[in-house]
């Protein structure tokens, strides 16, 4: 049996993150006295590590300055999951769990995700959604130079040893498309995310609901397969 893996960006394509997201940089811009990023900037950058994504959305700042945005971000982003929990704060979208759940019945096709998010935030979410068992692979910002680096996938790839031409990415933003290239993995871009879709113009498939995913995968197994 050939194994296969889909490997799932989080923010923007599994969950609805952009409330917390929003509000946690608007809290940190404003603790350094700076005008916040508008929605469309902040989105923008999602997927990228905060290291890479305040000194974008902050090119006035100082290195001092950025590290301390980094960390009122991840503090304010903290409290918030704690004031509501993070199933409420980074809901699922619709069709998602249903989606997880028949990819994971299939033997051959293991789940991974590859995300923005440090290994804590990852952690919760995992948990508040009770989603422990799904994920036989997790790569986080912690460990990886940020998206589009490829860093991610290919640790994917060693870790659950498939072939780059049997693993797709899904995501929503141009940084897991890029990464998907770079890694040589199929890429699914999601239409309800983050980044227009204009942007995603380099995808194998775009999806409107987690509905088409089963068969876009099988669009892109057939082919691969020739």
């Amino acid at each position: 049996m050939r194994l296969r893996a889909v490997i799932f960006d989080v923010d923007g394509t599994l969950v609805d993150s952009q409330a917390d997201i929003l509000a946690a940089m608007s809290a940190a811009f404003e603790a350094e006295g700076i005008k916040p990023p508008s929605r469309d900037e902040v989105l923008g950058i999602v997927g990228l590590s905060l290291d890479v994504a305040i000194p974008m959305l902050a090119p006035q700042s100082d290195h001092a300055a950025c590290t301390r945005m980094v960390q009122g971000y991840k503090d304010a982003y903290t409290n918030l999951r704690l004031l509501q929990g993070a199933d409420v704060s980074s809901p699922l979208y619709a069709g998602a769990r249903e989606a997880l759940a028949r990819l994971k019945e299939q033997d051959e096709i293991l789940l991974g995700v590859a995300t923005g998010k440090s290994r804590r935030g990852l952690d919760k979410l995992i948990e508040a959604h009770g989603l422990a068992k799904t994920f036989l692979t997790q790569q986080v910002a912690d460990d990886h130079p940020s998206k589009p680096n490829p860093s991610m996938l290919l640790q994917a790839m060693h870790e659950l040893g498939v072939e780059a031409r049997d693993m797709v990415m899904i995501g929503d933003t141009s940084f897991d498309m890029d990464m998907a290239r770079a890694a040589g993995v199929h890429f699914i871009a999601v239409s309800w995310g983050y980044h227009e879709t204009s942007r995603l113009a380099g995808a194998d498939v775009v999806i409107e609901d987690f509905a088409q995913l089963d068969g876009a995968l099988d669009l892109i197994w057939s082919k691969a397969n020739g």
